[in-house]
């Protein structure tokens, strides 16, 4: 089970900056679904995650993480551009990044 905690009032507008953030939102949690599905076990994330050292994932972890998000988003993730990664929101906003630019 996905457990995240974001912070979303329903009462607030949704203004341009609202949307931005509840993109991330969902970003992040689909960064937990596929951290999970590969490592086989429940995880529970923040924007603030350390992908290496909260979530014990290593190189190959991640490139696996990595494919099936490439596979939920249908999008390619260049490798040079995770060299920049270290957080799941990190990883969320090189997302929503890539998605912008298809």
């Amino acid at each position: 089970m996905v457990r995240y905690a974001a912070g979303v009032s329903s009462e607030e507008p949704m203004g341009g900056s609202r949307m931005v953030e509840l993109a991330t939102d969902l970003t992040v949690r689909e960064v937990a679904r596929a951290a999970e599905t590969v490592l086989g076990r429940s995880v529970q994330v923040t924007p603030e995650t350390d992908i290496a050292r909260d979530l014990a994932v290593d190189s190959l972890a991640l490139m696996n993480i990595v494919m099936e998000l490439e596979d939920r988003f249908d999008l390619s993730i260049p490798l040079d551009r995770l060299a920049t990664v270290q957080t799941v929101g990190d990883l969320s906003d090189l997302i929503n990044k890539l998605r912008m630019k298809a």
